[in-house]
């Protein structure tokens, strides 16, 4: 029994103790400074693009602490199904600076810091909007890679705590990207993981960004305060009062295998689909289980891709035309184009399958969607098998 009443006294001691701390207001002092901290890329796919957050330190207070909209739980349940399907949730963390700064620094990332110059009103009214957010009901989110991520909420707080009296100066941005390209300037072209992005994602991201929308990396955070301002009375002041580089370190870039990487290895599944329709083409025969395959993997990759725009929430996966080649509708037809004299009406699906392929090259060119180039010698062998499997069925 003593035991029992032991136990109610510590949760309710314990339950007094989170009430406190959640009703407690910190009034920072005058040498109080907020700052935006800007990570370059580690070598990680998902660190490619580096990192933003904000740092509250104040000196009277002992406090100097890092709010980082950037953390999620691997312990989620369905942690994977719901990265896949753009369901996963990701949260406000905070920690000690000192903490925060050797973890990025022992991965070899260099590390700015921007202080804001603001006043001591605004300086609370933020540190009160984090605190908020920070709360356990508040600090989740549901993350996108190009609107809800660690650097938009950087912007998004200080757009929606500073209001009209923040002012970003568009011509941060000296040339406009689209999404695509945006991407492309933080992988290497030649790398899978550059390649799978390319692939999965769709016409949506072909666009122009705006200045606000180039935003979503870090690297636009930074070059946006450099250049923005801060409404006071008639007057405007610049929003950065000093940029400083706390860590020098530079991540190393990781070398791809040339062996290994998407261009070789597609190139040289082009070659053997090559060979085989010139060897083919000696011989007056079909290779049935080339194009059995090509069918197989084709329609496997298209259902995937069908899947990421219709079956997810991810904003980026949508109007995908990959699917002009990678058609599922291959699958249906993997036993019929193994068949020595398969059905009349398959010509009429190969020559779908050919003008698919026609109309993906208007759309590269055109700038409808950008496709991986490690992809080119693939589509154009495809392109040569089909048109063969047309003209020996048609004359059989």
């Amino acid at each position: 029994m003593k035991k029992e009443l032991l136990c109610l006294s510590l949760i309710l001691v314990h339950i007094l103790l989170i009430s406190t701390v959640k009703a407690q207001k910190i009034t920072l002092s005058e040498s109080a400074a907020i700052s935006v901290l800007t990570m370059g890329p580690g070598t990680n796919l998902n660190d490619s693009f580096g990192h933003s957050a904000f740092r509250i330190s104040d000196t009277n207070q002992n406090i100097d602490v890092v709010y980082n909209y950037g953390v999620y739980n691997f312990d989620t349940p369905n942690f994977y199904l719901k990265f896949v399907k753009g369901q996963l949730m990701y949260q406000l963390d905070r920690t000690d600076f000192s903490l925060f700064y050797q973890h990025y620094s022992d991965q070899d990332r260099w590390i700015k810091e921007q202080v804001l110059n603001l006043t001591i009103i605004e300086k609370q009214e933020i540190f009160d909007f984090l605190q908020k957010n920070y709360l356990p009901e508040n600090r989740k989110y549901i993350y996108d890679f190009f609107f809800e991520n660690c650097a938009t909420r950087i912007r998004d707080v200080l757009a929606g705590v500073l209001k009209n009296k923040l002012v970003f100066d568009k011509n941060f941005v000296s040339k406009t990207h689209t999404f695509r390209q945006l991407i492309q300037k933080n992988v290497h072209w030649n790398s899978w993981g550059s390649f799978g992005m390319d692939l999965a994602i769709g016409a949506v991201v072909d666009r122009n960004a705006s200045s606000w929308e180039h935003q979503f990396l870090p690297e636009y955070i930074f070059k946006a305060l450099e250049k923005g301002q801060i409404k006071r009375g008639l007057g405007a002041t610049d929003l950065v009062k000093k940029t400083s580089i706390l860590n020098k370190k530079t991540a190393k870039e990781k070398s791809e295998t040339l062996l290994m990487s998407p261009f070789f290895i597609i190139s040289l599944l082009a070659f053997i689909i090559l060979g085989v329709t010139f060897k083919d083409y000696q011989n007056n025969s079909r290779s049935r289980w080339m194009d059995c395959g090509l069918y197989a993997l084709t329609g496997i990759i298209g259902v995937f891709l069908l899947l990421l725009w219709f079956a997810t929430d991810h904003f980026a996966t949508q109007n995908n035309y990959n699917l002009l080649w990678a058609v599922p509708l291959s699958l249906f037809f993997v036993i019929e184009i193994a068949k020595r004299n398969p059905k009349y009406w398959l010509k009429k699906y190969i020559m779908f399958q050919i003008l698919m392929l026609l109309l993906l090259s208007i759309h590269w060119i055109t700038g409808v969607q950008s496709y991986p180039v490690a992809l080119l010698p693939l589509l154009i062998a495809l392109s040569i098998r089909y048109i063969f499997i047309f003209k020996f069925l048609n004359n059989k």
